[in-house]
């Protein structure tokens, strides 16, 4: 029909085309577009302007990309996201939040945070928190050329690297099953999620073989604490997908070591010593509090410079007063000993938890992080609706799984390091019962 044809010659004009065609209604939520190639020879347009078109309305979300399915117009769906549950009288037990009382006061930090305006045309990372910050990342990473960036939070560092090297419809290597903010990231940048398997130690090296051989041109990954499952990198598998990767020096590979400071196990990477486009991104949200966005990405001078052209002096730089307070703190004793503590408090809250569940008939195993990663002999949603019957709200491992999957997940990820005694007993004994597991009660 006339009605529903995209028209345009310039990427601008092709995706107010489609755009126009939505608010009509002539393209309607789960309809299919033209693949890049088709549309691009309908219009006779070069095909990067059609992959222009798809970016800008996939940035504004009108469409989002589907891998094999194509790309479809969008709609108003709900998605997981991290965080409390809105509008719910159940205990949550699936946040993902590290614990208010264990992330440091601000009080002390905000007058060191202080100091004469910055104004515009100034640089965009503060000196001392950039030494700061290359002190911090070369103990694992001693790449004698690596450049920092500041950035509005993890999430926004990841977003900035993949939109600096990528084109729409590139594919990105994910962990399966993976972090929420990355599923959405690559989804809504319009690029193609290509799962990499997670085990025990991290990211297998058959996935990420098959992943380069599908022609991934960046790669995610948590080196440690994973989530949701808190897996870390072995030094053998690191070493084994370092060689791996020794043949694909250009593969962007972004690490996202989101637990840094509390984590109790070593930095394992994947960047060797040759590799020639890399960031390693660190943020401050899981020991500073969620609300101080900021992280900083250690990268290859190229990628540095890339992503300097999208941190503008006074537009989209990160706050210096931000910035200020960041390095306060991080300079600051009493908060590292806070941070350590927290760190330890984590991991033992989530130890204990597991030795319970284990002794119950549940067998399970602390990981790394915020988290538990709860294997069940039935699937997670039946356990997950009979414990909504006994006042909790828990996450299903079906959230965070990437394509398509034979079965249903048989996983739960818990937050359970802020419950008290009473309550992880309580959690226990419901979690245990709705897993059908008939262990007496300790």
């Amino acid at each position: 029909m006339d009605e529903q044809v995209i028209t345009g010659t310039t990427a601008a004009e092709i995706a107010a085309s489609v755009r126009a065609l939505h608010e009509r209604g002539a393209l309607r939520r789960g309809d299919a577009l033209p693949p890049v190639r088709e549309l691009a020879a309908q219009l006779q347009v070069n095909r990067n302007t059609a992959v222009a078109a798809y970016r800008l309305l996939a940035q504004a979300g009108v469409v989002v990309a589907r891998g094999r399915a194509g790309t479809v117009i969008a709609g108003v769906e709900a998605v997981a996201q991290e965080g409390y549950a809105a509008d719910s009288v159940l205990r949550d037990v699936g946040t993902g939040n590290p614990d208010p009382g264990r992330i440091p006061d601000l009080s002390s930090a905000l007058a060191r945070a202080t100091g004469r305006p910055v104004l515009y045309g100034e640089p965009v990372i503060d000196p001392a928190l950039e030494a700061r910050a290359l002190a911090w990342v070369r103990e694992d990473l001693p790449d004698p050329e690596l450049r920092i960036t500041v950035t509005n939070g993890a999430v926004d560092a990841v977003e900035r690297l993949l939109a600096q090297a990528l084109l729409r419809d590139d594919a990105v290597a994910l962990e399966d099953p993976c972090f929420l903010a990355s599923i959405h990231t690559v989804r809504h940048g319009g690029y193609r999620a290509v799962p990499v398997p997670v085990d025990a130690e991290g990211m297998t090296v058959d996935g990420l073989r098959a992943a380069l051989d599908a022609g991934v041109r960046a790669i995610i990954c948590t080196p440690r604490a994973q989530n949701p499952t808190g897996a870390t990198l072995s030094p053998a598998r690191a070493a084994a997908l370092r060689a791996l990767l020794a043949d694909h020096p250009y593969v962007l590979v972004i690490e996202d070591d989101h637990f840094s400071m509390l984590s109790q196990r070593p930095y394992e990477t994947l960047i060797g010593p040759g590799h020639r486009r890399f960031a390693l991104v660190r943020s401050v949200s899981k020991f500073l509090g969620p609300d101080m966005c900021l992280a900083i990405a250690a990268t290859d001078p190229e990628t540095a410079d890339r992503l300097a052209f999208r941190l503008s002096p006074g537009t989209t730089w990160v706050s210096h007063i931000l910035q200020r307070l960041v390095l306060a703190q991080l300079t600051d004793d009493t908060v590292l000993r806070e941070v350590a503590d927290a760190g330890r408090h984590y991991a033992s809250q989530n130890a204990a938890f597991a030795a319970r569940l284990t002794e119950r008939g549940l067998p399970a195993e602390a990981g790394d992080g915020l988290n538990l990663w709860v294997a069940l002999p039935v699937e997670a949603r039946i356990v997950a609706e009979r414990l909504m019957r006994r006042g909790w709200l828990a996450r299903t491992g079906d959230e965070f799984l990437l394509g398509a999957h034979p079965a249903p997940s048989h996983h739960l990820r818990l937050t359970v390091h802020d419950l008290t005694a009473e309550e992880a007993g309580r959690l226990v004994d419901d979690l245990v019962e709705a897993a059908g597991r008939s262990a007496p009660r300790s």
